[in-house]
């Protein structure tokens, strides 16, 4: 299987947004030095100040859920969990 994108959105409570990016930050050097990833960038929309989004590039659909089950992953999203105002939305993509 070729390379997939992942388009992560994170939409959180009012006042949460700082502590959410901050969990965000924090799981990216770890994820980044993972061997099958190949880009992993937090976002901010500027629009929408209370959605965060990941955009990311992985080698294949293993290689992303291999990452949900690192001790960085884990631990982002326990601290995303209660600051969320609605379920994750994760779109997992490959260019036509």
């Amino acid at each position: 299987m070729s390379q997939i994108e992942v388009v992560a959105i994170v939409k959180v409570k009012p006042g949460k947004e700082a502590e959410a990016a901050a969990a965000m930050k924090a799981c990216v050097e770890p994820s980044r030095a993972e061997s099958t990833n190949h880009g992993y960038t937090p976002h901010r929309d500027l629009d929408n100040p209370d959605t965060l989004i990941f955009i990311e590039r992985w080698d294949s659909r293993e290689a992303l859920q291999a990452h949900m089950e690192t001790p960085h992953f884990k631990k982002m999203a326990a601290i995303l969990e209660p600051l969320l105002a609605a379920p994750l939305s994760v779109h997992i993509l490959q260019p036509l």
